[in-house]
């Protein structure tokens, strides 16, 4: 009976180590990777990418599987990574990934590359 106990806290403690990605505003966004040294990750197309991103985002494609699992593997787990798409879907999905992969801080932003734009607009 206490063997099972333990399996079970076991078992729960380490569901609990996961970590979870926070969905950050644009400012609290913005002034998160402009004030600290951060991996700073676009997820749309190439396409989407070359009409315009934000400074020193790299591009990784969510919707090319391989390239995507291969690139996030070679990264440093322990440092923060942010995320972002055009509205939040594909980075959302990719910020749940990334949290199953180990990653322990990841962090999204919320209404994507469309919402950056609108606020750098004003």
């Amino acid at each position: 009976m206490n063997r099972l106990i333990l399996i079970i806290l076991l078992f729960i403690s380490c569901e609990n180590n996961k970590g979870e990605f926070q969905l950050l505003e644009y400012q609290s966004y913005k002034s998160h990777i402009e004030n600290n040294s951060v991996q700073l990750f676009d997820v749309r197309t190439p396409e989407e990418y070359d009409l315009g991103h934000i400074k020193g985002a790299v591009n990784i494609d969510f919707k090319n599987e391989e390239i995507f699992y291969r690139s996030f593997e070679k990264l440093d787990k322990s440092k923060p990574v942010y995320l972002y798409c055009r509205s939040g879907n594909r980075s959302k999905k990719s910020a749940d990934i990334l949290i199953e992969l180990g990653f322990s801080k990841v962090y999204d932003l919320k209404g994507g590359f469309i919402e950056w734009n609108l606020n750098e607009l004003k």
